[in-house]
């Protein structure tokens, strides 16, 4: 299955992420255009909302933190996350409105 944002690269997945620091709680909103929008409670200061950002989709896989690093847009709201050793399959699985039975 084809997701937009979610993409296959030689070093893993990556995921388009459109963050949101400050909020009241970290949870996945959902799809916005090809991005996925977060929560996160952590300010963007001195990269606390990455590193929260990193942590929560380590904890939502069940696998290492050091699996999950940020690729691009440290100082941006667009973020892409690359998962290290991580299919595109286990990743759509804990994303929202994804189905495996999808027809996209």
């Amino acid at each position: 299955m084809t997701v937009p944002g979610v993409n296959l690269t030689p070093e893993g997945v990556v995921l388009a992420v459109l963050l949101q620091p400050r909020a009241s709680r970290t949870e996945i909103v959902g799809w916005q255009g090809a991005e996925l929008k977060v929560r996160v409670t952590a300010p963007p200061v001195e990269g606390a909302a990455n590193q929260l950002l990193c942590d929560y989709f380590a904890k939502l896989l069940g696998i290492a933190k050091g699996r999950v690093r940020l690729q691009s847009g440290e100082t941006s709201r667009h973020k892409r996350l690359l998962f290290e050793n991580v299919t595109s399959d286990e990743l759509i699985r804990v994303l929202p409105g994804l189905s495996v039975n999808s027809s996209e």
